[in-house]
C-alpha cells in the first residue's frame, strides 16, 4: 500500500525583523515558492499543504500549486507560537473533515531556497525503508563550531559554556573538535512520532547531511542579499 506523505510548509505573515520576507520575489518568484516547486517534483510526497493566517499568502500558494484548506488562526500565527502547534492543528482538520490520515509528514520551511528535490526525497526515504526511525532530519555542518562560542557575561568576555575567561592562542584547533550540525530545515517525522513524544523528532533519528552551500536560512535582509548573489 503507498504510503501518505503530507508536506506541510508555514507561511506565517507576520515577520517584523524582515517584514513580509516569506513573498519577498527572489529570482523573480516569492522566497516561498521556491521550495514548493522543490516539493512539488518529489515523486514521494502525496500532498503539499501551506498553514497560513493571510489570504494574500494562501493566495499566492495556491498559485504555486500548493492547497491552502483554511486558514490559521492568529493565535497560532503569533511570534512566539509553537510551529508543532499549528502543524498538529492542520493534521487534527485533515483527521476530522477528511478521514485522512497521513503516514508520514513532511516539515517544509519557506526560508531555504537552496534545498533540492533530492535534499526532501532523502529525507523520507529512511523512514520508508526502516520503520523503526521515527524521524528524520536535513542537516549541514556548523560554519562555525559551537566550542568556540563567546558571550559577554559580567561585562566581561567568557567562554560560552563554562564563563571561564577565553585565552586566545590556547584554544583547541577547529580540527581537534568532533564535527557539529545545525537543522538545515527539512524534517520528515512518522503521525505516530507527533502522538507519542508530542514532537517532530523521535528517539531514533536519522539524518542527511548537505553542504552549506544549500543550506542559507534566510533569516534577514544580509541573508537575503547573500542570496541574490549566490543566484546570480
Amino acid at each position: 500500500m503507498d504510503k501518505k506523505i503530507l508536506a506541510i510548509l508555514g507561511l506565517r505573515s507576520g515577520s517584523k525583523g524582515f517584514k513580509n520576507k516569506n513573498i519577498k520575489k527572489l529570482k523573480k518568484i516569492p522566497l516561498f515558492a521556491h521550495i514548493i516547486l522543490k516539493a512539488k517534483k518529489s515523486k514521494l510526497i502525496s500532498r503539499l499543504i501551506v498553514s497560513t493566517d493571510s489570504k494574500k499568502y494562501a493566495i499566492k500558494a495556491r498559485f504555486y500549486g500548493a492547497e491552502v484548506p483554511f486558514l490559521r488562526s492568529k493565535k497560532l500565527a503569533r511570534d512566539n507560537s509553537n510551529e508543532l502547534d499549528f502543524i498538529k492543528n492542520l493534521i487534527n482538520y485533515l483527521i476530522e473533515k477528511e478521514n485522512y490520515y497521513p503516514d508520514i509528514i513532511v516539515r517544509l520551511l519557506a526560508t531555504t531556497p537552496f534545498q533540492t528535490t533530492k535534499d526532501i526525497d532523502n529525507c523520507i526515504i529512511p523512514l520508508l525503508k526502516n520503520f523503526k526511525i521515527e524521524s528524520c532530519s536535513v542537516i549541514s555542518e556548523a560554519k562555525q563550531h559551537p566550542g568556540k562560542a563567546l558571550k559577554i557575561y559580567k561585562r566581561n568576555l567568557v567562554d560560552y559554556y563554562t564563563n571561564n575567561p577565553i585565552k586566545i592562542g590556547k584554544q583547541q584547533n577547529r580540527q581537534k573538535f568532533q564535527k557539529a550540525f545545525f537543522r538545515a530545515n527539512i524534517v520528515s517525522t512518522r503521525l505516530a512520532t507527533i502522538n507519542k513524544y508530542n514532537s517532530l523528532t523521535g528517539k531514533k533519528n536519522s539524518y542527511v547531511i548537505i553542504p552549506q552551500s544549500r543550506s542559507l536560512d534566510i533569516d534577514s535582509k544580509f541573508d537575503f542579499y547573500l542570496a541574490k548573489k549566490i543566484l546570480e
